[in-house]
This record gives C-alpha cells, sequence and structure tokens, in this order.
C-alpha cells in the first residue's frame, strides 16, 4: 500500500510539471512588442526552463516506473518549448535586422 502511495505522489508530480509546461504554452509573450535586449533575456529564460524541466524529467525516470507519462512529459517539453524558441528566435532577428538596417 505504501508503494502505491509513492507511485500516486510521484505520477502528481510528473503531472504537474506537464500542466507548467503547457501553461507555458498557453501563456505566451508578445515578443513583437519587446525590445532586442529583452527579447534576448526571455530566449535564455525559455532555454533554462527546457534545462530545469528535463532534469527533473531524468529524475522521475529514476524513480517511476510510468514510462508512458515520462515520455508524453519529455514529448510536451520539447515541443513546447522548441515552437517557443522558433518563435522567438524569428522575432528577434528581426528586430536585429530593422535595428542594424535602420543604423546605416
Amino acid at each position: 500500500m505504501n508503494q502505491y502511495i509513492q507511485h500516486m505522489k510521484e505520477s502528481d508530480e510528473i503531472t504537474q510539471l506537464i500542466d507548467e509546461i503547457s501553461f507555458r504554452k498557453s501563456n505566451s509573450k508578445d515578443y513583437e512588442k519587446m525590445s532586442a535586449e529583452e527579447i534576448s533575456r526571455e530566449l535564455k529564460d525559455v532555454m533554462r526552463f527546457e534545462q530545469e524541466s528535463i532534469k527533473k524529467i531524468e529524475s522521475f525516470e529514476k524513480i517511476q516506473h510510468n514510462k508512458d507519462l515520462e515520455k508524453y512529459a519529455k514529448i510536451i517539453c520539447k515541443n513546447t518549448v522548441q515552437r517557443e524558441i522558433t518563435k522567438i528566435q524569428e522575432i528577434y532577428l528581426k528586430k536585429i535586422d530593422k535595428e542594424f538596417l535602420n543604423s546605416k
């Protein structure tokens, strides 16, 4: 019975991480209105978030037995973060081009 309770607690923790990742996706910022410096900070934050999330998922893999949930968490993390990084990079490059071209 004690193992069952531990397993449920671990499943709840990875489910919370999945919710956190999904919330990030739904809470996307308006990068178009930010300066290039702000966008740079945002990009660093997203990359840090991805690294921390992957570390958490890997720690769950060592103690959990719910491989499907772990795999799902990795997929959600990778897809969500990569979409956000791509979006930020596109806007960042446009801002850099605009600032560089305007300065000439």
